[in-house]
């Protein structure tokens, strides 16, 4: 028996590749599926069983096109429905792959469906347990995302979450494995750690959701307190993995389309397209094409993507560093946004040599900040609110950029403000969403509060995150 943990970082995902005596399996995997035909290939054995875990929300699995490629077995827990072949499996049943065995565990509560698979090994031990979003490092799945499909409140889905870790997973020994879904980053949960593996006996130990003494109630109250909204393009993945979506090879050949300058103007005045500009904060800061949004590839980029352009048929033009179109495309496939229509030739080298129109953000250190912040000027925060309760500039305001569409009235119009994040990803975001709606009278600080946290600008330790605008 092997079992191997495909992490892939800018998703805050774990797939899973298990083998036994010539026969493998695939648990969750991402939608492009040649990595796993060619593994499979090279230690010639046969996919057998493609399991999910649940409807995924935040990508878009390679289920349907593997099992396409492989003659494999999609598998779901009890109460998912597909538009596809897929065996719906019994809460108990149990499945052998090669010389090991799986054993079906229903788990609802952050969906309906959402399913834990426990590996016995050989000898018929409990060896693992393939948690899915039902049990995190240190974390347990959020209980809104299935309100609507399930008729029931997130504290309905709470309650039932409590029962199935109760029943079904807390009763495991303490010595089996633990392999979730998703790591720190993700938005399927609140309080990820960055580690992606543990064990039964150490969640029970660490994970605030575990505690032996806890009651339903406080179990409720808990894990609804503090969630964000989830992003926007959530419910579009959920309805493409239940039924089914168009072959990301397809959808690469079609968006990998080379556009000049002029060409590329022209599309994005005829077709209304979204400039996304993926190149890191400190280069767009320097330049870019007007009214485009940066989202850089060296940060949580997808989930990113979803939560600010949240139709995922919204059609997109991308720059890019050159060489990193592929990517970009393949990233933005990750979660269903197929509808890229080309990406800037030679990069914005081009543009600039092409003599277009350029704009810029105006960056500063934090040493030049604590020199500014002696003028009380208006500063806002744009980090999470927790980030923002925890520690935040003296009188700063705080509007998370997960609210920044819904709450840009709050931004001044006329006075002049300063802009900053943690550490210059998210307020380089914010900085390009407001350039785009008109927004000329701010600077952005460069590095955010982790830079500012070592002057002398006063800070405030902490705020009750009840004062705070929550979901």
């Amino acid at each position: 028996m092997n079992i191997e943990q495909i992490y892939t970082g800018c998703l805050a995902q774990g797939a899973y590749y298990i083998t036994s005596n010539g026969e493998a399996a695939i648990i969750d995997p991402l939608r492009e599926v040649e990595p796993y035909l060619e593994r499979a290939k090279k230690d010639n054995v046969k996919i057998k069983y493609i399991f999910e875990t649940h409807f995924h929300a935040d990508f878009v699995s390679g289920h349907v096109d593997l099992a396409k490629a492989t003659g494999a077995t999609i598998v779901f827990g009890p109460n998912a429905k597909t538009t596809y072949d897929a065996h719906i499996a019994a809460d108990g049943e149990e499945l052998k792959l090669g010389d090991v065995t799986f054993k079906i565990l229903h788990t609802p509560g952050h969906t309906m469906e959402s399913t834990c698979f426990l590996l016995k090994d050989e000898n018929g031990k409990d060896h693992s347990l393939f948690s899915g979003d039902t049990l995190f490092i240190g974390d347990v799945g959020r209980p809104d995302l299935a309100q609507k499909a399930a008729s029931m409140t997130q504290e309905e889905l709470a309650a039932t979450l409590f029962h199935s870790l109760r029943d079904k997973v807390m009763t495991l020994a303490d010595d089996v494995v633990v392999y979730p879904a998703h790591g720190a980053g993700s938005s399927c949960g609140k309080n990820m750690s960055k580690e992606t593996v543990s064990t039964i006996g150490e969640q029970k130990q660490m994970n605030y959701a575990l505690r032996s003494n806890m009651t339903e109630a406080e179990f409720v109250t808990e894990v609804t307190d503090g969630l964000l909204p989830p992003p926007g393009y959530f419910g579009m993945n959920v309805m493409m993995n239940k039924t089914g979506y168009e072959n990301i090879t397809d959808v690469m050949e079609r968006s990998l389309q080379a556009l000049t300058p002029e060409g590329f103007e022209a599309a994005a005045n005829e077709t209304g397209a979204v400039v996304l500009d993926t190149r890191n904060a400190k280069i767009f800061s320097e330049g870019f094409i007007p009214n485009s949004i940066n989202i850089g590839l060296d940060g949580q980029f997808a989930p990113w993507v979803g939560a600010m352009l949240p139709d995922v048929n919204q059609e997109l033009l991308l720059v890019t560093e050159i060489g990193q179109e592929e990517e970009t495309v393949k990233r933005l496939a990750r979660v269903g946004y197929d509808h890229v229509i080309g990406f800037l030739k030679d990069g914005f080298g081009a543009w600039k040599i092409a003599g277009k129109e350029i704009d810029s953000v105006t960056r500063i250190s934090a040493d030049d900040f604590a020199e500014r912040f002696k003028n009380a000027p208006i500063v806002i925060d744009v980090r999470k609110p927790g980030e923002f309760a925890a520690e935040h500039v003296d009188g700063a305001k705080s509007i998370p950029l997960d609210f920044i569409n819904e709450d840009m009235a709050e931004f001044p119009k006329e006075e002049p403000f300063i802009l900053h994040c943690a550490g210059g990803y998210r307020s380089m975001i914010a900085a390009s969403i407001l350039k785009s709606r008109g927004y000329n009278n701010f600077i952005e600080v460069e590095g955010g509060f982790s830079a500012i946290a070592k002057t002398a600008v006063p800070k405030t330790d902490y705020v009750c995150p009840s004062t705070l605008r929550k979901a």
